[in-house]
């Protein structure tokens, strides 16, 4: 059957498997640069708090009392 100009083409099995895959590689993505890097960014908050409002943090002969 032809093909109309303003409709969109029927997806084909290769088509389908393509875009599983890419949504399958964003996930791995995901996994291996979103997560970890957001789990830098929140410790280095934690830290950097945790020093701005203990005055002992850096003084290794106190014990940290905060």
């Amino acid at each position: 059957m032809r093909q109309l100009k303003g409709k969109a083409k029927k997806e084909t099995s290769k088509d389908k498997k393509e875009r599983k895959q890419a949504m399958q590689e964003a996930r791995q993505q995901v996994a291996t640069v979103v997560l970890p890097t957001l789990a830098v960014v929140v410790l280095l908050i934690v830290v950097l708090s945790t020093s701005k409002t203990c005055n002992n943090f850096y003084k290794p002969e106190t014990r940290i009392s905060c």
